[in-house]
């Protein structure tokens, strides 16, 4: 039983950090005032930009550099999300339309364009193959030792670098937020952006680069699940698989309370609810070899993430505390002219 809740654990820390990403990418762009309700696409977006970026580094070597592909991939997952958001910034930031419609259009158009771009323009003949292998070999190799730590090992050290990646940018985006002056004044924009613009402070210019950071970071969620978690297997459904991850990251942002350092719990916490049923069931039969939970419960641990967000949500509003609350002008537009 300990080995399969250490595996339990381990593979809850793989697909936690998908949503860690996401969800770190827009509480820096809810900071901002900014619901960006395209966080599905976005990620959708980073995964096929992240596939390009291993494809160019196989067609320049068949035997490419894996710190070179590792960071192609990086480089243009992050590329494809930040020109996604730069669409969301400029439709809610400079034509101050609607955060919300503005968000769903680019989900939309994010599935429906990573959908068309993996099949028409990446999954070429040989690229599979290679993609596959860059997932297995570079993404998702263990850091050095792993093997030799027993259960130590598995839990800490048997992941990928993206898994690394991801605790590293929340535990920074935490700091920058908490203690430095572009956090504060970041954190001022969206909960007054009026004051902000009072004293001097950018308020357009820090909109945009939450968002476009933003983006970015929750690019990275995108191109985890494929070259990480999947092991670089880009399947018919990948698009659709990702956004429903997306809709979870934003509703991980609630469980964190807008908290980036607690997002790495909150996110492990979800990857835990995603991947329970198998494990439990496995536990289960260990305890009783003749027990097998039925097929038609699976939909009931699929919602057990939202149920979790839901009771979150009515918690804090009862608790009513300042902290655990949205930013005070999240989803609505700016006009300076009103101020």
């Amino acid at each position: 039983m300990f080995t399969t809740l250490i595996k339990f654990l381990t593979s809850a820390i793989d697909f936690g950090v998908i949503f860690l990403f996401g969800c770190a990418g827009e509480i820096l762009t809810e900071k901002s005032g900014h619901l960006n309700l395209g966080i599905p696409g976005i990620m959708c977006m980073g995964a096929a930009g992240g596939c390009l970026g291993v494809k160019l580094c196989y067609l320049a070597s068949p035997a490419p550099n894996a710190f070179l592909v590792v960071l192609m991939g990086i480089l243009f997952a992050m590329l494809f999300a930040a020109a996604l958001g730069a669409i969301y910034g400029f439709l809610t930031v400079s034509l101050r339309s609607n955060q919300n419609v503005s968000g769903l259009a680019c989900t939309i158009f994010g599935v429906g364009f990573t959908s068309f771009f993996l099949n028409n323009a990446v999954l070429t003949e040989g690229v599979v193959a290679q993609l596959s292998q860059a997932g297995n070999n570079f993404f998702d190799a263990p850091l050095p030792g792993a093997d030799s730590l027993g259960w130590f090992g598995s839990l800490f050290l048997d992941h990928g670098i993206l898994v690394y990646l991801a605790i590293v940018i929340a535990v920074i985006a935490a700091v920058v937020l908490r203690y430095t002056k572009a956090g504060l004044s970041l954190r001022a924009v969206g909960e007054s952006p009026a004051t902000a613009d009072a004293v001097g402070i950018n308020v357009t210019g820090y909109k945009y680069i939450a968002i476009l950071i933003g983006a970015a970071i929750a690019g990275l969620g995108g191109l985890c699940y494929v070259m990480d978690y999947m092991g670089g297997i880009v399947g018919s459904t990948v698009d659709q698989t990702i956004q429903g991850i997306g809709w979870l990251c934003i509703a991980l942002v609630i469980f964190a309370m807008w908290k980036p350092a607690f997002a790495i719990l909150g996110s492990i916490v979800f990857g835990a609810l995603y991947i329970l049923y198998p494990y439990l069931n496995s536990i289960l039969m260990i305890i009783d070899p003749d027990f097998n939970l039925p097929t038609m419960t699976i939909p009931l641990f699929d919602i057990i993430p939202y149920a979790v967000t839901i009771l979150v949500l009515i918690a804090t509003s009862i608790v009513g505390r300042r902290e655990t609350q949205p930013p005070a002008s999240l989803g609505l537009s700016y006009f300076r002219e009103d101020r």
